[in-house]
């Protein structure tokens, strides 16, 4: 799965509660191509789980970054995979 980031420096990026705007552009890159593809809860958390392999997003697994990105694709399934 490829996922294009697109980041704007003006705003208009959903807060996914990460530390930067990029941070939050990578998740929202995410959370695109989750809806698109129709990824499960457990396929996107383990998107989120290599996004937070590179340095500059190793938050993408909090807690907060999890429950932002559930809520964003409102998801129904246990939250816990």
């Amino acid at each position: 799965m490829e996922i294009e980031i697109e980041y704007n420096l003006t705003g208009g990026i959903k807060d996914y509660a990460m530390f930067t705007e990029l941070g939050n552009a990578a998740v929202h890159a995410v959370v695109v191509s989750a809806r698109e593809n129709k990824l499960t809860w457990p396929q996107t958390y383990r998107a989120l789980c290599a996004l937070s392999e590179q340095a500059e997003f190793g938050e993408a697994t909090d807690t907060a970054v999890r429950e932002c990105v559930y809520s964003a694709l409102g998801f129904r399934t246990p939250f816990y995979c």
